[in-house]
C-alpha cells in the first residue's frame, strides 16, 4: 500500500511548500529542490503527475497491507541521484543526514534517535526501479509545459527548437573476442559451481585455478598482441591456440554439468542460476568459434555476429567520425531543448541514424505543442534530407537544416540568408545543454539493461530540467527578497 506523502505534519514540522532553499548557494542540490518544491506547490502540477504514478506504481493493486515508500518520496529520490549523479550509498547517506532533502521529502525536520525515519540502500534502489521511461516521459513532458511559463515573458512567444544527438554510454569495458571468452568462462566458473555442490557434482574444488590459468593465457595472448618482436603471428597464434584448448576443457565440462542438471529437480533460485549458465556457456561457445575463424582461419568476421557487452548485450559500437574518442560503446540520445535550454523531447535511439528521426521527432513535437507553435528548428547535417526539409517547411516556418555535401545556387542562397546563419549559430547552444547533461549523470548509465538504460535517460533529463526551472525560481526568490528589502 502507498501513498502519494504524509498528509499529517509531526510537530514542529515545516510544511513542504514552507520549507526555505537556500538562493544564493552555489550547489547543485538546491535548484533541484526548489524545482521539486515548485511541483508540489503548484496544484495542477501535482495532480497530474500524481495521477500517473499512483496508475503505474499502484495500478490495480488494493489499498491494503504494509505501507510502502511514498510516491513522492521514490520521485524526489529518483531525480536527486541524478541530479548529483551519485550512487545509492550516497543518497542513503543523503537521505538521512542532509535536512534540506529530509524537509523535502516531509520527513521530521529533528531526527528522534539516530536516524529518524530512514530508508535502507537496497529499499532506494528498489523502489526507484518501479518508474519506466514511458511514465519518466509523460511526467517530464508535463513539467516542460508547465515550467516554460517560469521562463516566458510573453505568453505567445513562439517556440523555437533545436535537435542534436550524443553518445551516452554503458558500464561496459572496451570489447575484444579474448576477453568477452574471458568473461563467458570467469561467469561459468563462479555460478556452477554454486548450483553443483548442493547436488553432489564433482570437479569443482579447483575452480579458482581454473580461473588463474585461463586469466593467466589472456594475458599472455594480449602482451603478445600489443607487443613486437620476431615472429609475432606464429607466437600469438600458438598463444591463442593455448588459451582455446583450456577454455574447450572448461566448455566441456560445463556441457556435462548442464545436461545433469537438467534432470534434477530445482528450485526457484536453482533455476535461475542455471538460466544463467546457459547463457554464458552460449556465449562461450560463440566466441569459441569466433577466436578460431579470426585468428587461426584468418577470417574477417561480420559486424552483425559480434557482441560488444556479455553483460549489456544491447550495447551498441558507435562510431561518430571522431578523432577522440573514436569508438563509443552506448546508445545514442536525441534530444530537442527549446530557447530556455528546457529539454522538450528524448529518445534513446536504438539501431538507428539521425536521419530517420527526422519526421517521427517533429511529429512528436507538433502534437504535443499544437500546429503553429513552433517557429523555427534547427539541426546539424547529419539530419538532412532534401524531401523531410521541404515537408517540414510546411509546417514550421524556420527550418534550419544544413544541406550535407555539395551545395547547389538554391541551397547557398538559403543557408546565406541573414535568419538561416543567426539561427545555426544558435544551434551551437545545445552542445552546452548536452555537456550540462553529462554532469548531471547522463555521461555514463551504471544501471542494468536496457528498461534500466531507458529509465536512467528519463529520470536524468527530469532531473536536468527541474534544476533549469529551480534556478530560474531562484532568481525570482532573490528579486523578491531584494524589493521586499528596499521598500522596508
Amino acid at each position: 500500500m502507498r501513498q502519494r506523502f504524509e498528509r499529517q505534519l509531526d510537530l514542529g514540522q515545516t510544511p513542504i511548500e514552507e520549507v526555505p532553499i537556500p538562493p544564493k548557494s552555489r550547489d547543485e542540490l538546491p535548484p533541484v529542490l526548489r524545482g521539486l518544491q515548485w511541483i508540489f506547490q503548484t496544484p495542477e502540477i501535482n495532480e497530474e503527475i500524481f495521477q500517473l504514478l499512483e496508475q503505474k506504481v499502484q495500478g490495480t493493486k488494493q489499498a491494503t497491507g504494509r505501507p510502502g515508500m511514498d510516491l513522492w518520496h521514490v520521485l524526489v529520490l529518483g531525480v536527486v541521484r541524478l541530479a548529483l549523479d551519485c550512487d545509492y550509498d550516497r543518497l542513503e547517506y543523503l537521505v538521512h543526514y542532509d535536512i534540506l532533502l529530509r524537509r523535502i521529502m516531509g520527513l521530521e525536520s529533528h531526527f528522534r534517535g539516530e536516524f529518524g525515519k530512514g530508508f535502507h540502500q537496497k529499499t532506494l534502489s528498489e523502489n526507484v526501479c518501479h518508474v519506466d521511461e514511458a511514465l519518466l516521459a509523460e511526467i517530464n513532458a508535463i513539467v516542460v509545459k508547465a515550467g516554460r511559463a517560469v521562463f516566458k515573458k510573453k505568453d505567445d512567444e513562439p517556440l523555437r527548437a533545436k535537435s542534436d544527438t550524443y553518445v551516452l554510454e554503458t558500464n561496459v569495458h572496451f570489447p575484444t573476442d579474448l576477453n568477452l571468452l574471458w568473461d563467458a568462462c570467469r561467469k561459468c566458473l563462479d555460478v556452477l559451481p554454486k548450483l553443483a555442490r548442493p547436488h553432489a557434482l564433482p570437479g569443482w574444488r579447483k575452480a579458482a585455478i581454473w580461473q588463474t590459468q585461463l586469466k593467466v593465457l589472456l594475458r599472455i595472448c594480449g602482451s603478445i598482441h600489443h607487443g613486437g618482436g620476431a615472429k609475432k603471428p606464429e607466437r600469438l597464434e600458438r598463444a591463442v591456440t593455448a588459451y582455446l584448448q583450456k577454455a574447450y576443457a572448461l566448455e566441456q565440462k560445463v556441457f556435462a554439468n548442464l545436461s545433469e542438471l537438467r534432470t534434477q529437480p530445482l528450485s526457484l533460485v536453482e533455476q535461475s542460476l542455471l538460466s544463467e549458465v546457459e547463457y554464458f556457456h552460449e556465449k562461450l561457445i560463440k566466441h569459441l568459434d569466433l577466436i578460431e575463424r579470426r585468428v587461426l582461419k584468418g577470417e574477417t568476421i561480420p559486424h552483425a555476429e559480434k557482441d560488444f557487452s556479455l553483460f549489456e548485450p544491447h550495447t551498441e559500437w558507435i562510431n561518430n567520425g571522431k578523432v577522440s574518442p573514436a569508438v563509443e560503446l552506448g546508445h545514442k540520445v536525441l534530444i530537442t531543448t527549446d530557447q530556455y535550454s528546457l529539454v522538450l523531447d528524448y529518445k534513446v535511439m536504438e539501431q538507428s541514424s539521425d536521419v530517420k528521426e527526422t519526421l517521427p521527432l517533429v511529429d512528436r513535437l507538433l502534437t504535443r505543442f499544437g500546429h503553429g507553435q513552433i517557429q523555427s528548428w534547427s539541426v546539424d547535417k547529419g539530419f538532412s534530407a532534401q524531401q523531410d526539409r521541404e515537408l517540414l517547411e510546411l509546417f514550421i516556418p524556420e527550418v534550419i537544416m544544413p544541406k550535407k555535401g555539395r551545395r547547389s545556387q538554391a541551397d547557398q542562397a538559403r543557408e546565406t540568408q541573414k535568419t538561416f546563419r543567426r539561427l545555426r549559430r544558435q544551434h551551437s547552444a545545445i552542445e552546452s545543454n548536452i555537456n550540462a547533461l553529462e554532469h548531471h549523470g547522463l555521461n555514463r548509465c551504471p544501471d542494468k539493461g536496457l528498461r534500466g538504460f531507458q529509465r536512467y535517460v528519463g529520470l536524468g533529463i527530469l532531473a536536468y530540467n527541474l534544476h533549469k526551472i529551480g534556478t530560474r525560481l531562484l532568481v525570482q526568490d532573490r528579486q523578491r527578497q531584494s524589493r521586499l528589502k528596499q521598500a522596508a
